[in-house]
């Protein structure tokens, strides 16, 4: 099976520094700019874009189908990893990791100035919305053992910063240390975590489903229905494992290599971005992104 073009950020910005992108609940394509920012090293992978001086303006490019619109976000005051789109023209903005009380999610109206902003706890691996005023945040372990909003592995918002709902894991249930792959839809979120890596069904009506799956330590899910799409696992970065879910198990139906457009090996991709049925994957460019359905 092979990815499809989604969206190229336009040759305009290829000058620019991308702070963080995603593909939004709407299926539009997100980049935040910073205009003035450097490439700092890091003691192990890629040098990572930090702006020079705080607080800055950030540009934000938005993709929809063809058409490209950007807008400025003034005073922006952390160092963003994620970013997503909320009702109403509203955008989240999010640095990963937190400095102890720091309010490292902040939120921006139409207009590009600064609503609010709030705790999301630290060591954020996935922060991603929904299209009726959801924010999941996903979490990894340096963050569940050691930070309180943390420590539930998954949390549900509203947009403007108050917790809904934090998981807590049944009693013959691994709680979670890190989630590996998640996916977003309106009214549901799906996680599969390390340790034992089971298939969490989050609703937002507070019902929970915890599954056996057959696939350790997935990078990515799609979901559609009963299908479930995962990507990665059992040491094979590549590998579809295309899946059915019954009321208590996960149960494989079909296995399929995942190639780049043009056929050839998928070698490395960023974290995916699960929307529902549709997975989103990036290769080592920001500025690029493909998309598989189930």
């Amino acid at each position: 099976m092979a990815l499809r073009p989604h969206a190229l950020l336009p040759r305009q910005y290829d000058h620019r520094r991308v702070l963080a992108t995603t593909v939004d609940a709407w299926d539009r394509t997100l980049w935040l700019i910073c205009p003035d920012a450097e490439l700092v090293p890091r003691s192990y992978g890629s040098p990572y874009p930090s702006p020079r001086n705080y607080p800055y303006d950030a540009l934000l490019v938005t993709a929809d189908r063809g058409t490209v619109r950007q807008r400025t976000l003034h005073d922006v005051s952390v160092r963003p990893t994620r970013v997503d789109a909320l009702p109403n023209g509203r955008v989240i903005l999010l640095a990963g990791r937190a400095l102890q009380g720091e309010r490292n999610a902040q939120v921006y109206g139409q207009d590009g100035r600064r609503r609010h902003a709030f705790r999301m706890g630290d060591a954020i691996e996935f922060m991603m919305a929904d299209r009726r005023n959801h924010v999941w945040s996903a979490y990894f372990d340096e963050g569940v053992y050691t930070d309180p909003i943390s420590a539930a592995g998954l949390v549900r918002w509203d947009s403007g910063g108050r917790q809904e709902w934090r998981y807590a894991a049944p009693e013959d249930v691994e709680c979670i240390d890190t989630v590996y792959a998640f996916n977003v839809a309106d009214g549901a979120a799906w996680a599969s975590y390390y340790p034992t890596f089971p298939l969490l069904e989050a609703r937002t009506d507070g019902q929970t489903h915890i599954r056996a799956s057959p696939v350790a330590a997935p990078r990515g899910l799609a979901v559609h229905g009963e299908e479930i799409m995962m990507l990665g696992g059992n040491r094979q970065h590549d590998r579809l494992h295309l899946c059915r879910t019954t009321g208590h198990e996960v149960l494989l139906v079909e296995e399929a290599q995942l190639t780049r457009p043009d056929g050839a090996p998928l070698k490395q991709y960023s974290r995916p971005i699960g929307r529902g049925r549709h997975l989103y994957l990036r290769g080592s460019s920001a500025r690029q992104w493909f998309v598989i359905g189930i």
